[in-house]
Parts: C-alpha cells; sequence; structure tokens
C-alpha cells in the first residue's frame, strides 16, 4: 500500500481505519517511500522555513510539463506528512498544481489533532512554496 502508486484517497482510507500509533507507522511508512533526494540538493535553497524539523524541497519541471518534487526531512513522521502533501500535486501541469486545494486534501487526516503542533507548524510554509513554485512555471 505504501508504495509510490498508492493514491492519496487509497492512503486516506486506511488511515481512517487505523489506531493513533497505527497512523504513526503509516506515515513513517509513507516517508520511507518517498524517492531519495539526492544530499548535494539539501541547501538553504531548498530548507522550508519555520518547520521545526529540516524540511527540503526540490521543484523539477518535466519535459511532460508536469511538476516533479524531490523532498525530504529529517524526522520520520515529518517525512511521512511531506509524502502526503507530495500525493496531492506530484507530476501534475503547474496550473493545477497552483489551484489544488491541498489543505482540504489534507483536511481528513486531521493532522492538527493526531500530531503535535511542532510537526505540523511548517505545513502551511511547505504548501506555499509548493505553490508559488507552480504559479513561477504556469
Amino acid at each position: 500500500m505504501t508504495s509510490q502508486t498508492a493514491s492519496l484517497a487509497d492512503v486516506r482510507d486506511e488511515y481512517g481505519f487505523l489506531d493513533p500509533d497505527d497512523r504513526y507507522r503509516l506515515l513513517i511508512d509513507l516517508g520511507r517511500a518517498l524517492e531519495p533526494m539526492p544530499d548535494a540538493l539539501k541547501t538553504e535553497a531548498t530548507l522550508v522555513r519555520g518547520c521545526s524539523a529540516a524540511v527540503w524541497v526540490y521543484p523539477t519541471m518535466r519535459d511532460d510539463g508536469t511538476l516533479h518534487f524531490l523532498a525530504d526531512s529529517n524526522a520520520a513522521i515529518t517525512k511521512g506528512i511531506i509524502a502526503l502533501v507530495l500525493l496531492t500535486v506530484q507530476d501534475q501541469p503547474p496550473g493545477t498544481v497552483a489551484a489544488a486545494d491541498i489543505e482540504g486534501e489534507l483536511a481528513p487526516f486531521d493532522l492538527k489533532n493526531q500530531l503535535s503542533s511542532n510537526r505540523t507548524q511548517g505545513i502551511p510554509n511547505m504548501i506555499a512554496l509548493i505553490r508559488d513554485t507552480a504559479v513561477r512555471y504556469a
């Protein structure tokens, strides 16, 4: 289930049936399944501000006109949250990414109540960075 091919809806369905400990494990598994981000891309320029953990996001424009994001974190749960965010926008055209209701897609996961506030405080900054990137490419 926690492969790159899992859709956000699949993950949401599974998440809904899990107790809090298993939800943490699911997030950690999602984070582990993220495409590896080369250390050379983990720079000040790709660092997301306002996160308690270090979070890096590196966008690339694919030949087919879609945006592809490499992302990583030094915290396992945070990396899982990144994976959830990327499931909403990965490999889509910039206009689609810019218009995506990422917050709405993540709402069923109720991350603010499931996780400590310091784990979720950087999510809006990461979403803003993804949107700003999409607008720039659109």
